[in-house]
């Protein structure tokens, strides 16, 4: 779980693998001999303090596009969407990105030598959103680079792939706030089951296109408009609409692979003794979910806890938070997942606040957990 020391043998020797298998390309061969004896040097220090491998201003070069896309796709509610401030505003400039990078000096391959926002010209940004079964809506279909709305964790994401593998990257981001994991984005096959609640009631919670959300046990459901799930295929349905017109989203691209998926997402569920409960059992079926959406068994998992839980709290947060160190690589909870899921400890990299207000809208936030789940999927591309 990405929260301590890394062991610098086992890191070091990932990336040296890794760059056993790229092509005779010097830029790359660099930039990851660069990142291994960053880490030698540093001693693989933690991610929970910021100490993280450099990464470099990007060359303005296109990838190599006579291989296929790599796909990442993002999901999640409104912490994955994002609500990073670029600029000052009524806030003040502290939490800004513009302030971060410009005054503290922080995130520093995010601006050239003239000042202006840098751009990743060999990773492509496109989010969209819907709510349910709606129609789609394109918010982003751009290079890399910081643009005039709020920032989430993509930022990061993107430049710890971009300077990490030489495929062409598409980082696409399908989700949209106050979603919870088992209700609207209950993926295909996920059971229903009974909760009794600290008052002693008992409520049944529907499976996979079940409706309403819950009822008394006892009772009639009485079915409304939407169902679990709903939010799901929607999501998915839209993933795939962009994928079925790629050209148009990654110009000049002819094949992709699914190569990985990110997931910021619990504030909802947090809401819930029911579905903070049963978090684990739905997260576990998610990601196996989505592998069999899109036929990549092999796909990459990252996700990342929310902000405002520490390790030393209890209650329904802790419960999200559980659930997501379970299913990383480093735990012997699910074998299965060894090597292919990551989870992110979030909160030592968090500047404030908590999902539910979008941490302030400070920008360091989004752009930490991000980074950290970039370098973590690096991790589980590169080490296992």
């Amino acid at each position: 779980m990405y929260e301590a020391v890394y062991d610098r043998h086992h890191v070091e020797q990932g990336f040296l693998r890794y760059i056993g298998h790229l092509e005779s390309s010097m830029k790359i061969r660099l930039q990851m001999i660069l990142i291994v004896a960053l880490l030698h040097a540093c001693a693989c220090t933690c991610i929970m303090s910021g100490s993280r491998p450099s990464l470099q201003d990007p060359d303005g070069q296109s990838a190599d596009m006579t291989k296929p896309v790599k796909v990442y796709i993002l999901m999640g509610q409104s912490n994955m969407l994002g609500s990073g401030r670029i600029e000052p505003g009524r806030k003040g400039p502290e939490g800004s990105l513009s302030h971060a990078v410009r005054e503290k000096g922080l995130y520093s391959y995010l601006i050239d030598e003239d000042g202006a926002w840098t751009v990743r010209n060999d990773v492509r940004n496109v989010r969209v959103m819907g709510s349910g079964l709606r129609e789609m809506q394109v918010f982003v279909n751009d290079w890399l680079t910081i643009g005039q709305s709020n920032i989430g964790p993509e930022i990061g994401i993107g430049h710890y792939l971009g300077q990490a593998i030489n495929e062409p990257v598409l980082l696409l981001k399908s989700c949209i706030g106050n979603r919870a994991l088992g209700w609207d984005l209950l993926p295909p096959g996920s059971e229903g089951y009974e909760f009794t609640d600290s008052k002693g009631v008992t409520w049944v919670h529907p499976g996979y296109e079940g409706s309403p959300e819950r009822w008394q046990k006892g009772t009639d459901p009485k079915k409304i408009t939407w169902y679990a799930g709903m939010q799901y295929d929607g999501d998915i349905a839209r993933v795939k609409e962009v994928l079925s017109e790629l050209d148009t989203y990654y110009p000049g691209a002819e094949k992709y692979d699914i190569a990985g998926f990110f997931w910021w997402q619990g504030d909802r569920d947090s809401r819930s003794q029911a579905l903070s409960a049963h978090y684990k059992t739905n997260l576990v079926h998610l990601i196996k979910q989505l592998r069999k959406d899109f036929n990549a068994p092999e796909a990459k998992f990252v996700c990342a806890s929310l902000g405002q839980t520490s390790k030393d709290e209890t209650g329904n947060g802790r419960k999200i938070l559980d659930a997501m160190l379970a299913v990383d690589s480093r735990s012997s909870s699910y074998p299965e997942f060894k090597g292919n899921v990551a989870a992110v400890y979030s909160h030592p990299l968090s500047k404030g606040g908590s999902s539910g207000g979008h941490y302030n809208g400070n920008a360091e936030t989004y752009m930490n957990i991000g980074e950290a789940m970039g370098l973590a999927m690096v991790d589980l591309l590169t080490n296992w």
